[in-house]
């Protein structure tokens, strides 16, 4: 009896195992419900950009790939920003406030940068410790992508080219 029990648990519990695993892989990453708080004290809600194809981008004032990625970013924002593309900068916590406020004026970012003092980005989006680490939602909040390291804006320009149809 006790062998028969097994011959039948045993596939049961693969079974269960294999759906729940399918389940996980089927579920679209949301954009966390978080405000950012920009650098001159403006709230973005991300639930505010919802129908938008957001980029949150984790970067440091003394990160050579953020430096290096940093003006392609800024050009590729420029070109997209009239079809529906944000880019949020969150500057890490252990960057100085004074760096990051000074470098964002001496480079015009054009687009909202948050410092992120007290760690709640980071810990929002899953513990952030590397930089750059960006991560790109679709206008559903649904995340597109997560790239740890320099962006490919090739890469980076045919998807939204996709998404902002």
């Amino acid at each position: 009896m006790m062998t028969h029990f097994k011959k039948i648990l045993i596939p049961l519990a693969l079974a269960a195992l294999l759906g729940a695993l399918i389940f996980s892989l089927s579920q679209t990453a949301q954009s966390p419900d978080v405000t950012f708080t920009t650098i001159r004290g403006e709230k973005i809600p991300m639930a505010a950009l919802k129908n938008k194809v957001v980029l949150v981008n984790f970067w440091a004032t003394d990160c050579p790939g953020c430096i290096k990625e940093m003006p392609d970013l800024i050009n590729t924002y420029n070109e997209y920003k009239q079809k529906g593309f944000e880019v949020i900068a969150v500057a890490m916590p252990y960057d100085p406030p004074a760096q990051v406020l000074n470098y964002t004026q001496q480079k015009s970012l054009p687009f909202p940068v948050m410092h992120d003092g007290l760690s709640e980005m980071v810990h929002a989006f899953g513990g952030v410790n590397l930089t750059p680490t960006t991560f790109l939602y679709d206008k559903q909040g649904n995340r597109v992508q997560r790239i740890i390291g320099e962006l490919n804006f090739a890469e980076l320009r045919q998807l939204l080219d996709k998404e902002l149809h």
